[in-house]
This record gives C-alpha cells, structure tokens and sequence, in this order.
C-alpha cells in the first residue's frame, strides 16, 4: 500500500512535520508554523510552493475555514509507510504489560480480556482482540449445573483452556445428580475427540435413539447436542474494550457516524472479516481512512498485529481510532502486545 511520488528530501520533512503538527494538535498547519518547526532554513515562500506542490499530489488539502493544511488519506499513507519513526516501548511500559497480560493463573478468556482492556488503556481508542481459532479444537471437560424454569447451563471447556457457556432450554427440571450423570456419560464417551466429530456423532446418536434409546437417554442425547452445536459461534467472537473513548474525538462528534460505528463493533460480523484479512499478515497492517473497504471505518485508521500460539496465527487484535492517531507510538504498542499475548498464550500449555 505504499506510495511512490517523486517527493523531494525537503518536501517529504515538511510532509512529515505538517502531519507530526495536525496529529498533535488537531488543527490546520499553516506555512509559519512549519517555518517556525521544520529546522529548514528556507524561506517562507519557499515553504508555500512547497506545500501547494504537496496540495497538488493530493497529499494535503486546505479546509474551507483555514488557510492552514491537513493530510489527506493519500498522506497519511505515505507519512505511515515511509516517514513515520516508531517510538519502541519503555522498559517499564513493557514489563508492566508482560505482568498484566500473564497467562498465570488465568483461563484464554481472562488473558484476551486483559489485553484489549490495556491495549485500549495505553493507546485511549478502541481495542478489538479476536478470540482464537485454533485448526484442532478438542473437547476437555463438559459440565451441567441447573437454574431455574427448565433451564440448565451448559459449561464447555476445549483445548486452550477456552470456556464456552450456553444456556440450555428444557422440557422439564433437572436435579444436579441428573445432570452429574449426563455430564460422565458424554464426558467419558467423547473427551478428547474433535468437536466436529462430536457434533456428527452426537447426530448418529440421535438418529439411533429414535428406536433403541429410552427417553431418558434421548433427552441426554439432546441436551448434549444441544451443548455444542453453538461452540463455534466463538469464532466469530472477539473482545471489544473502550468504545466509549472514541466519543472523545471530534473526527466523531457526529452522533450519526458514531451510531454507524458503534453499531459495527455490536454486529460483530463485518469487523471480524476485515480482522480475517490480517490472519495471514506478516506483522502490524494499518488501514486508513477508505483503505478497510468498511463505509464506517471511512473517518477511522485501524492498526492490526496477529498474534500465535506456537508458531500457529490463531487470532488477530488492533485498535481502531481517528486517521489523526499517533502512528508512532500506536503501531509499537499494538505489535508488543500482539507478542506478549502469544507468549502468554504459549505459558498457559
């Protein structure tokens, strides 16, 4: 996504201090401000040419309200792929984040949870954290406890150490010894096989109950079916953290762009398939503007990383905000932790 434009050495530094400039203070930069900033000894007027040859390539642009510039996507995109200086993290920064994202003692959810929380927490936008798909997933532990009106809850633990619950609609009550049984017999009958082995044969014991199994088997049957056809609903889930920082930004003080925005962090679907797009990446993506082929990411920038359990890529996390975001401390950050939560995920074996 790289851009190649015949930019001189001293329009691409003034490029860079004008977007450094707008990133920073949300306004349009002015040529005086760049003559007082860039350590370009060159002449106001010079400076002016150069920033109308920059209006030119479509890099800048000058809103109808100032005489000042701002980047466009197109600018934004070069200053990213060419011009930006990445500030890595701070010692403390880093082993704070190791110390917080730590699989010790926690299950796969409560690992996710944290990192987008602290990656939210960090770069004060919105963070989005994909639950893992893992190529294998295999059944470890079922269990049933009761509630009340004919309901009972279906605990599903895979491999991972991954929690799934499902709340199950009977035709009747259960008591805790019922469910204890239900719970041994398909524990013993299928832990450790692949889920989708389980839902086939759970199918087949169906379809053989209809003749040979007593109603009590068939309702044991179904409530286990019942109990894992819905697993794979999490792999079109992810965690969401800090929506509500996006408010903070004028680039979204219009309450029809944010309700088109929020909507698509609630609908899930259209942010898991651009999510999808990173699984094979090679390291942090950036997405600017109308570059996500998403209408209501057309205002925002998103930085993704993919992060691994073994040397498997199992998910994907990345932080959405404006296109004004600062790309030199975000991209560092959203890398580092996609790392920590792969080792954190690998500690968890």
């Amino acid at each position: 996504m790289s851009s190649e434009l015949p930019l001189t050495e001293r329009a691409q530094h003034l490029l860079k201090v004008l977007v450094e400039h707008h990133i920073r203070d949300g306004k349009p930069v002015g040529s005086t401000t760049l003559s007082r900033s860039s350590r370009i000894k060159v002449s106001a007027a010079t400076i002016r040419n150069t920033m109308s040859d920059l209006e030119m390539m479509g890099l800048i642009q000058s809103p109808h309200t100032s005489a000042g510039r701002v980047p466009t996507q197109k600018g934004y995109r070069l200053f990213v792929d060419t011009l930006v200086s990445v500030q890595p993290l701070e010692r403390l920064e880093l082993n704070q984040m190791r110390e917080e994202i730590s699989g010790e003692e926690k299950n796969t959810r409560e690992v996710l949870t944290t990192a987008s929380s602290l990656l939210s927490q960090i770069t004060q936008m919105a963070s989005v954290v994909m639950v893992p798909r893992h190529g294998r997933v295999t059944l470890r532990h079922l269990e049933f406890l009761p509630l009340s009106e004919k309901k009972v809850l279906a605990i599903l633990v895979t491999n991972r150490d991954e929690v799934q619950n499902r709340i199950i609609q009977t035709d009747r009550d259960f008591s805790e010894r019922e469910l204890r049984q239900v719970a041994n017999w398909f524990n013993q009958t299928f832990e450790g096989e692949e889920l989708s082995r389980v839902r086939s044969r759970l199918v087949e014991e169906l379809e053989r109950a209809r003749g040979d199994m007593d109603a009590a088997m068939q309702r044991i049957v179904k409530m286990a079916q019942q109990a894992v056809t819905s697993s794979d609903q999490n792999r079109d889930e992810m965690v969401v953290s800090g929506r509500s920082r996006l408010m903070e930004y004028d680039e979204f003080c219009e309450m029809d762009r944010l309700r088109m925005l929020f909507n698509a962090f609630s609908e899930k679907r259209d942010m898991i398939h651009l999510l999808d797009q990173c699984m094979e990446a090679d390291g942090v993506q950036v997405f600017i503007g109308e570059e996500s082929g998403y209408r209501f990411f057309d205002d925002c920038s998103v930085v993704t990383a993919p992060y691994r359990h073994g040397e498997e890529v199992v998910g994907v996390l990345g932080v959405v905000g404006p296109t004004r975001m600062a790309y030199d401390r975000v991209i560092p950050v959203v890398d580092m932790t996609a790392k920590v939560l792969s080792s954190a995920l690998n500690s968890m074996d």
